[in-house]
C-alpha cells in the first residue's frame, strides 16, 4: 500500500497513493462515519483549479485528491519522487470501491445521471458484486438546489443508511458538491465523474495501451468533439507548460493562493 500524502502539482494539492491506499482510505472513513471526500482528477480537474481560485480552495480542502490521469502521476513521480507505479484511474477505483463495501457490508448511494442510467447502473453493479447494497439512489435535477431542496437531499440520503455515496454529475461540479455535503453526510462521498456511464455500458472507455500512455484524453475527444475539443486542446498544452515551469523552478506555485468560497453553489 502507497500513501505517501499530498504534494503540490501546479498549486493543486494531489495525494502520492495507490488504489489500495486511497480505498482504504475511504472504507476506514465509512466504517467511522467520518466526513471524507475524495476526487480523482486527471488534467482537466486539476487545471480546473488551477484556473479558478475559489476552486482550488475546494480541491486542496477535499480530504482526497488522486491521481486519475497518467501525466498527473507523471508529474508526481517526476516533481515529488512519489514512484508511484500506476495511476489511480477514477472508474477503477469506483469499482474496487464497491467490492470492498461489498464485502464488508457498507451500503452504498448512487447520486447523479438520470434514473435511466442509475437502474442501468444498479444492475450492472449487483451482477459484478454480489452482495453489494445499493441503499438508495436520486438522478439528478440538473441544476442548483435551493436551502430546502438541499436538506431534503441530505435527509433522504442519511435515511438509507448508505455508508458511502458516489456522486457522478460532471466535473467540477461534482467537486464542489463533495466539498458543500461531505460534512452533512458525514460519510465518504467520491466524485467518479464518467464512472457511472462507463460502468453503466453507454460510453466506451479508451482501449488499455492508450490509457497507459497518457492519451485517454484523444479517445475521448473522438468520442465527444464538440463537447471536449476546448478541454484538451486548449487545457492540455496550457498544463504541459505550466508542468515545465514548475519542474524548471521557473515557477513556485503557492498552495495558499486560492481564495474561501462564501457561499454555496447547491449543484443537484
Amino acid at each position: 500500500m502507497i500513501n505517501n500524502g499530498r504534494k503540490n502539482i501546479l498549486g493543486i494539492q494531489i495525494d502520492a497513493v495507490d488504489y489500495e491506499g486511497a480505498v482504504e482510505a475511504v472504507t476506514s472513513a465509512a466504517k467511522n462515519k467520518q466526513p471524507f471526500a475524495i476526487s480523482a482528477l486527471a488534467v482537466h480537474g486539476v487545471m480546473t483549479g488551477v484556473l479558478d481560485r475559489v476552486h482550488r480552495y475546494r480541491l486542496n480542502d477535499l480530504e482526497m485528491v488522486v491521481p486519475d490521469g497518467q501525466p498527473v502521476r507523471w508529474a508526481l513521480n517526476l516533481l515529488h519522487g512519489a514512484k508511484l507505479p500506476d495511476r489511480v484511474y477514477g472508474p477503477t477505483l469506483t469499482l474496487k470501491v464497491c467490492e470492498r463495501a461489498a464485502k464488508e457490508g457498507l451500503p452504498i448511494f448512487l447520486f447523479g445521471g438520470t434514473q435511466d442510467l442509475l437502474n442501468l447502473l444498479k444492475t450492472r453493479l449487483e451482477e459484478k458484486f454480489p452482495g453489494i447494497l445499493i441503499a438508495g439512489m436520486k438522478a439528478s435535477k440538473f441544476r442548483r438546489l435551493n436551502e430546502q431542496e438541499r436538506d431534503e437531499l441530505v435527509e433522504e440520503i442519511k435515511a438509507t443508511g448508505a455508508a458511502i455515496t458516489l456522486c457522478g454529475i460532471g466535473c467540477p461540479r461534482q467537486e464542489v458538491w463533495a466539498f458543500e455535503f461531505r460534512k452533512r453526510l458525514s460519510m465518504p462521498v467520491l466524485a467518479v465523474g464518467a464512472a457511472f456511464n462507463f460502468h453503466a455500458g453507454l460510453l466506451p472507455q479508451a482501449p488499455p495501451l492508450m490509457q497507459d500512455y497518457g492519451f485517454e484524453w484523444l479517445f475521448r475527444l473522438v468520442q465527444e468533439p464538440k463537447r471536449l475539443w476546448r478541454r484538451y486542446l486548449y487545457l492540455n498544452p496550457l498544463y504541459a507548460s505550466l508542468f515545465a515551469a514548475q519542474y524548471l523552478h521557473v515557477w513556485r506555485p503557492n498552495l495558499k493562493d486560492a481564495d474561501q468560497p462564501t457561499g454555496e453553489i447547491l449543484y443537484g
